[in-house]
């Protein structure tokens, strides 16, 4: 059974033909555009609004004053922040806008772990003092090596093309898999009661690209990087939660593992007091990659199908479910 979409709040700071695709999508619905900090607009279109997309992550006055709410948008990709108990409780579908960058994302995994491989580091300071010194006597390519992906969705599908172009065998870790993914030479299932342990002790390089969740909140601490291999690298692309920063700290000093590389922190901005800034075998980006071109549309295509999907009564993309709950 579909759903009639009778109202629905617009707090998204787009212009010109991207506003229009989504109020075009939504029409003949009554819309309520209005700025995310007017909140007095807001709770003047709470009062009967049936859908809400908005640009930031839900709030208080969201939760409290949207009585009539069925369908909540928000329009960026990591949305554990707005995963809370109460919106599952009330039955309120909750999306985000998950898969708006993901081929850069995946660009920049490789980027983080080429720097590590190629030692990027020792590479610059020698041009800086016009050292001719050569220093890959005993490292490897990524040719042959396994990359283990946690968290095959949008980006970690992209990774997996971008491993395999490196010829790379990958193997993946996810809730579930209906088929082998393409471009995955194996994969194992939360749901079906395997755990992460195997794919890390066969990685020589582990991607994280999982959803944060109270599930995946510190999936990889000191007892994940014991099972690791003494050569393998870490690349975190997802929250920084996911990661035990100060098991991750202990690893890379004590040479548990060769190095890391994280787009994304616990807190950030990160702390300057923070000892990952000084690690030698630590490559840091600060929650920041290149553009993809047009992303504002990406992300109305999203909204677009989604609206489509929400009057058909159809699964939405991105719907996130219980399990998918944060309260750290």
């Amino acid at each position: 059974m579909g759903n009639q979409l009778s109202s629905a709040l617009v707090t998204v700071s787009y212009t010109g033909r991207y506003m229009e695709g989504i109020l075009e999508a939504l029409r003949p619905a009554k819309i309520f555009c209005v700025a995310k900090d007017d909140y007095e607009g807001i709770s003047n279109a709470l009062r009967e609004a049936e859908v809400a997309i908005l640009d930031d992550d839900i709030n208080d006055q969201i939760l409290a004053e949207g009585k009539h709410l069925c369908w909540i948008h928000c329009n960026h990709a990591g949305i554990n922040n707005s995963a809370r108990p109460e919106i599952f409780e009330r039955g309120i579908i909750l999306t985000g806008s998950a898969g708006r960058s993901g081929p850069v994302l995946a660009e920049h995994v490789f980027f983080l772990l080429l720097s590590l491989v190629y030692d990027s580091r020792t590479l610059e300071a020698n041009q800086r003092s016009h050292a001719w010194e050569k220093i890959y006597v005993k490292r490897r390519g990524l040719f042959t090596k396994t990359m283990g992906i946690v968290g095959l969705g949008y980006t970690g599908r992209e990774v997996a093309a971008r491993a395999k172009a490196f010829g790379m065998r990958v193997i993946a870790y996810d809730r579930a898999f209906d088929a082998l993914p393409e471009n995955v030479d194996a994969c194992y299932s939360a749901d079906l009661g395997e755990s992460i342990d195997e794919l890390l002790r066969e990685s020589d390089v582990v991607v994280l690209s999982v959803r944060l969740s109270d599930e995946t909140y510190h999936l990889i601490g000191e007892r994940e990087f014991t099972l690791m291999k003494d050569n393998a690298y870490l690349i975190n692309i997802s929250r920084g939660s996911i990661v035990d920063e100060g098991a991750l700290c202990k690893a890379l000093n004590d040479k548990q593992i060769a190095g890391a590389g994280s787009d994304v922190f616990t807190i950030e901005p990160l702390p300057a007091d923070s000892p990952l800034w000084d690690l030698p075998n630590m490559i840091i980006t600060p929650h920041s990659t290149p553009g993809m071109p047009d992303m504002p549309w990406n992300c109305v295509e999203i909204i677009r199908e989604n609206v489509r999907r929400y009057r058909a009564g159809q699964l939405l993309l991105n719907q996130m479910e219980p399990r998918d709950i944060y309260t750290k």
